[in-house]
């Protein structure tokens, strides 16, 4: 029997929601790696097929160890259904196909992933989605740009590399006024830090490979929200399209789920007291980090967020090449555009992550040439100072 959910704290239901032992009383989650199921009767297997009695049918779309981190992940973040999906990109794809049609609009902030960037601009556009961007994080001008009567409002927030954020609660109202659905990217808080479902939005996008994991080993995605737009109708997608997440990696997201709250406050800690280290550092221009007192949306972390995670940008002195001369300095940090890990990593966004937009893209996200992110992880934090320190020293 697994978990009931209002019963149980956050980090009891990150051990131990979505469990279902088996008749062999296993402590630990077990993988079933079977690409099918083996029914009763033919009138079982019909059943099931049809829909009208629950059960295992074909390990696209139903498989027990997915399930558990579905289950789990859903009461983690408050909602009623989560569908488990190949990458994070597969989960935002599933769920712009599930949901738009020829003709809808889409209203999305500038700053979002480059891929989110690419997907919507080179591969919705050809089934009629538009697509329009707001460059800033004024509601004003949010609520200007309702004009379109988009169907769906998307936001990441924190943003990537920028760290820019969205009011959540207001960004909802504002969706409920237009009857549009808001989908809120939470992948660099998690809901161990934020849990946009609380604050109104109907959906939340995870790409599980970032701190859903936390050690860099598993592609994954995932989709919540509630029971008829996820549950039936992203699933329905899935079922049919098949961007399918596999039960390895669903039960390596499912162990990571159980420290997920230990290891957000370990990587806030970290990234909290390097950006503040930063800020004083020759070379370095300005620091985008929400837990500092200089960061425009400080306040707003404060109220929708319980940590500001791991992820921070600095922009230094000089242009690519004085990004690239420090990142190239460093011995300890991993020169990788991926996140979320216990190892540090340090990436330049505007040739990477970001590299596939145009310059004109880029500029209006705000990622200039001399950008560099890095995601904090749990080392030592004296030892990440000291590879930054120097890196740093390459600009003297």
């Amino acid at each position: 029997m697994a978990i009931v959910s209002e019963q149980y704290g956050f980090n009891t239901l990150a051990v131990r929601a979505g469990q279902r032992r088996t008749e062999e009383g296993e402590q630990s989650e077990p993988i079933f790696p079977t690409s099918s199921y083996v029914f009763a009767s033919a009138a079982e297997a019909a059943a099931r097929f049809a829909g009208e009695i629950p059960g295992n049918i074909y390990s696209r779309f139903t498989n027990p160890t997915v399930r558990t981190f579905q289950d789990r992940l859903a009461a983690l973040e408050g909602g009623e259904a989560c569908v488990a999906t190949s990458s994070g990109m597969s989960a935002i794809l599933a769920t712009c196909m599930a949901l738009l049609s020829n003709g809808d609009r889409i209203l999305s902030s500038s700053s979002i992933f480059g891929s989110t960037t690419m997907l919507f601009n080179n591969y919705l556009s050809r089934f009629g989605v538009d697509v329009t961007y707001v460059s800033t994080t004024d509601m004003d001008c949010w609520r200007d740009a309702m004009r379109i009567r988009p169907k769906l409002l998307f936001v990441e927030t924190p943003s990537n590399p920028l760290t820019e954020l969205f009011d959540i609660r207001a960004l909802a109202a504002l969706a409920e006024e237009y009857d549009s659905l808001l989908v809120v990217d939470n992948c660099f808080c998690t809901p161990a830090l934020q849990r946009p479902l609380e604050l109104g939005a109907h959906i939340v996008i995870h790409s599980a490979t970032k701190y859903i994991d936390g050690q860099g080993r598993c592609i994954g995605g995932a989709v919540v929200g509630n029971a008829q737009q996820v549950g039936t109708e992203v699933f329905g997608f899935l079922r049919t399209a098949g961007p399918t997440m596999s039960p390895f990696n669903a039960w390596v997201f499912s162990k990571g789920l159980e420290t997920l709250e230990l290891r957000m406050r370990a990587h806030s800690e970290n990234a909290y007291l390097l950006a503040d280290w930063l800020e004083s550092q020759p070379h370095v221009k300005r620091v985008y980090y929400p837990g500092l007192s200089s960061h425009p949306q400080h306040e707003l972390a404060l109220q929708q967020q319980t940590g500001s995670g791991g992820l921070l940008s600095f922009e230094v002195d000089g242009g690519r090449a004085a990004a690239w001369r420090l990142i190239d300095a460093t011995r300890l940090l991993s020169i990788t555009a991926n996140l979320g890990d216990t190892k540090t990593t340090i990436t330049h966004p505007a040739s990477t992550t970001h590299g596939r937009l145009t310059p004109e893209q880029r500029a209006m996200a705000g990622i200039n040439e001399n950008l560099v992110r890095i995601a904090v992880g749990l080392e030592a934090l004296d030892d990440i100072k000291s590879d930054l320190r120097r890196g740093l020293s390459q600009l003297d």
